[in-house]
């Protein structure tokens, strides 16, 4: 009995030295010595740009040219959209561009030879950079 009263008054003496509480082991950054803007937090927005500017770069100038143009490698009929065309940059919201972009152009009344890209939908950071990289052809 006397053992478990000395385990038990080590254990009360042991647990209540420390009353703050342990620094996160999440990864996540603590509050309180926080002071700006982490490495880390930065780090998954330079990844999700360096995705969006890989597959622009991969399928979509393809078709819409490294410019916007619409002048790609591929020729096609219709010609693909000129993302520099400040009328059509005016006249589509940022959703209607995440919807072509996800569901294809056949989706929204456009031509079928605009794949879907169905695996975005759930990266909606990426498909954000993506319409960001649209929306920087634009002609000032």
């Amino acid at each position: 009995m006397r053992r478990w009263v000395l385990a038990l008054a080590f254990t009360i003496i042991a647990c209540s030295k420390n009353d703050k509480p342990p620094p996160p082991t999440s990864g996540t950054p603590n509050p309180s010595t926080e002071t700006g803007p982490s490495v880390a937090s930065a780090q998954p927005e330079a990844n999700q740009q360096s995705e969006a500017k890989t597959l622009y770069s991969r399928f979509c100038s393809t078709c819409h040219g490294a410019d916007g143009t619409g002048l790609g490698e591929v020729k096609l009929d219709p010609k693909p959209r000129d993302y520099t065309d400040p009328a059509w940059q005016t006249s589509v919201s940022d959703d209607d561009l995440k919807k072509i972009i996800v569901e294809g152009g056949a989706a929204v009344g456009k031509s079928s030879t605009m794949p879907a890209s169905n695996q975005l939908r759930d990266k909606p950071e990426v498909l954000n950079e993506l319409v960001a990289i649209i929306r920087g052809f634009a002609k000032k």
